[in-house]
This record gives structure tokens, C-alpha cells and sequence, in this order.
């Protein structure tokens, strides 16, 4: 028999075969009223999904990284001054796209596995006042760590920067409030909340950028916001786009309109507790002090080879998790609770844990951190 695949990572995720079977429609061309009718459909599913009235959803062909690039190149200027966040591998990379373009970026450097402490991100703001935008990340995927996004955008309010904010792993998973916090734009990308292949990427702008964005003077073409937008009022974009891929988003957002965002929030809170509180009831020590509902990041126990245990779920067991990134590798490892995900996806994830522990030689009671799971998600009160 063929191995059954089972996939855990956060990014990509599963797929509901209604959003598959959406992308292997007959193709349409992009510069017709049928396409333009799906693309406005999309753009205001997708201003639910951020949660803004007043701002609009920008569709890009590209991985998250495309966004995160476009911000750059779309709000900064040559002189300006950009304060990142670095908490990991992809705070990390906000600083490297300012650096790329020639920003001169300020970082705050916070410990893998900690979240920021708003009032480091106002000590930077009050000591250099020529701070133009502030980079933040969510959900920092390569940790498991959730930073105070709401906090740090009150604060960030008082100051003449905008708030720019990495939420490719949040939109669709966790509470994300745009117009409330008035987050100035944020990012994120088809592959993780979405349930969708890797592909498409999506800038949330509001009218407090728009400023910024007519003045940025770093080198932009296909990135273009301002290109982007006069096409989106015309119901269309500026050059060919991913068609089978925003028919895919279209049936993506309606699942996600019949679930409802509460919903969704309240199933991502659950299977994330019960694989937190499984991993632990198996002797395991969690990673993250802040921990984020996309994923569960776990530290590998003394005498096992962090590598070789995820190599071994996914070639012997066919379940794929995430290890370590950079200087975590081989410490940890990551299994994903997102999007397309239900109590069972949990339950055989922890039992794959439990099997790749045994098969490493840590002392594993069977079952019992699926016995964990199964009580914690037979109570649908949490």
C-alpha cells in the first residue's frame, strides 16, 4: 500500500479539496468582467479576513517575502530610518530587506523564545525621533512565540512612524484587528490561515500609508502599490496575475465566511492547548514563553537527534513537521494546529510524537499524550 502523507508544518498547510478543485477550474482570462467580479469578491472577503473597513487588500503573485518587500519598498525612502524587531528568522528579515535597499535600520534583539516588551519598542521611538517605521512580526513561525501586536500599536500611535506588521502566520488563525489597533499595513500569504497552496501574497494597506507610499522614493515596478491600487479600482491588476490561484482564495474566504472568524479563532485556541498540554503531559519542555496558536514549538529532549526525529516522521511515518531554523536546528521542533486542521488532524500528530520518541529511545507511556488530547478536545467548552 502507498504511504498516506500527513502534513504538520506551518507552511504549507493542508488544502480543503473544495479550494483544490476551485484551482483546477477551467482557466479564464484576467482581463474580463467574469475575473474582475471574482477579484472584487476576493478583495472584500479579504478586508474581513484583517478585519478593516478602511483600508484595501492588495493581491501579489508571490510568496509572504513578496510583501514583505513591497512594504519596504513602498513606505521607506533612502534616508529614512526603519525599527525591526528581531525575534527570530523572520523579524530577521524584515531587517534584511531595509538593509537590502539601503535603510538604516535600528533593531531590537529579543532571546529566541521570548516575545518583545512594548516599552523596549517606545524606548527606541523616544531616543531617535527620525524613526519613519516600525517592523514587528505577529507570530514568529521559526519560534512559536506571539508578540503584542495590539500594545506595541498603541504605542507606536503616539509617534510619527507607521506600524508595519508581518501577520502571515495570524490572519485566519488568531485574533488580528487592523482598523482597531490601526496597524498602518500588514502581510500575509495564501499558504498558512488560507488552507492554499504557496503563491500568493497579501498587503493590507490603510489610508494612513497612503502618504508614504506617494513619497517613497526607493526603486519600485512590479512591487507597486500605487500601481496595484489604481488597478484594483478598476477591477483588475496591473499585470498578469495568479488566476487559478485567486479562484482558489475565492472558495478558500467562503469556507472561511461559513465558519466564521470567532470560530475559527476559538478551534485554532483548542487544538493549540491540547498539543501543548500533550507534548507536556510526555515529559516535553515547550519552547516558546508566549506561545502563538498557529504552531507548537517543543524543545528536543536530551539523547535525541532533533534532525533525525523529523526525518524519521516523515520517512517512516510519512508525517511531516518542522524542525529548528538557524541556530534552533536539531533543538527543536515544531508541529503546526492551522487551517485546515481538526480534533483528529491533532490526536495522530501526537501519536506520530510519541512514535518518533519510542523509535529514539526516549521512555514514552504510550498513549498518553493522546489520552491528554482526547480529554482536553472532548470538552468543546475550551
Amino acid at each position: 500500500m502507498a504511504k498516506k502523507h500527513y502534513l504538520f508544518t506551518p507552511g504549507p498547510t493542508p488544502v480543503p479539496p473544495e479550494v483544490s478543485l476551485a484551482e483546477a477550474a477551467p482557466l479564464i482570462h484576467h482581463r474580463t468582467p467574469e475575473f474582475s467580479k471574482i477579484l472584487a469578491d476576493v478583495s472584500e472577503g479579504l478586508k474581513h479576513l484583517f478585519q478593516t473597513e478602511e483600508g484595501e487588500v492588495l493581491t501579489l503573485t508571490s510568496s509572504g517575502t513578496g510583501a514583505m518587500e513591497a512594504c519596504v519598498v513602498n513606505l521607506l525612502s533612502r534616508k529614512d530610518t526603519a525599527l525591526v524587531v528581531r525575534g527570530g528568522k523572520f523579524g530577521e528579515r524584515w531587517a534584511e530587506l531595509c538593509r537590502a535597499y539601503g535603510v538604516k535600520t535600528t533593531c531590537i534583539d529579543v532571546e529566541y523564545g521570548c516575545a518583545v516588551e512594548p516599552e523596549a519598542v517606545e524606548t527606541a521611538l523616544k531616543k531617535d525621533k527620525r524613526i519613519k517605521a516600525v517592523f514587528i512580526t505577529h507570530c514568529e513561525t521559526s519560534t512559536g512565540v506571539q508578540n503584542d501586536t495590539e500594545t506595541i500599536a498603541n504605542i507606536v500611535r503616539g509617534y510619527p512612524a507607521l506600524l508595519i506588521v508581518d501577520a502571515i502566520t495570524a490572519v485566519g488563525v488568531s485574533p488580528f484587528f487592523m482598523d482597531k489597533w490601526q496597524v498602518d499595513v500588514a502581510v500575509t500569504s495564501s499558504q498558512k490561515g488560507l488552507m492554499m497552496p504557496p503563491g500568493l501574497a497579501l498587503a493590507a494597506v490603510r489610508p494612513t500609508a497612503q502618504d508614504k507610499i506617494k513619497k517613497a522614493d526607493l526603486p519600485r515596478y512590479y512591487w507597486d502599490f500605487r500601481a496595484m491600487h489604481d488597478a484594483l479600482k478598476r477591477g483588475t491588476t496591473p499585470f498578469t496575475p495568479a488566476i487559478s490561484l485567486i479562484m482558489a482564495l475565492k472558495a478558500a474566504l467562503e469556507i472561511i465566511k461559513e465558519e466564521g472568524l470567532e470560530d475559527i479563532w476559538q478551534r485554532h485556541s483548542r487544538l493549540a492547548h491540547a498539543t501543548r498540554e500533550s507534548v507536556k503531559a510526555l515529559g516535553l519542555e515547550l519552547f516558546a514563553r508566549q506561545p502563538c496558536d498557529i504552531l507548537t514549538a517543543v524543545k528536543v529532549p536530551d539523547g535525541i537527534d532533533g534532525v533525525a526525529f523529523t526525518k524519521n516522521l516523515r520517512d517512516k511515518y510519512g508525517v511531516s513537521i518542522a524542525g529548528g531554523q538557524a541556530e534552533l536546528k536539531g533543538k527543536i521542533f515544531r508541529v503546526a494546529h492551522v487551517g485546515y486542521m481538526n480534533d483528529f488532524d491533532i490526536i495522530t500528530a501526537v501519536s506520530a510524537i510519541e512514535k518518533g520518541l519510542h523509535d529514539g529511545g526516549y521512555p514514552v507511556e504510550a498513549g498518553k499524550g493522546v489520552a491528554t488530547a482526547q480529554r482536553i478536545l472532548m470538552d468543546d467548552k475550551k
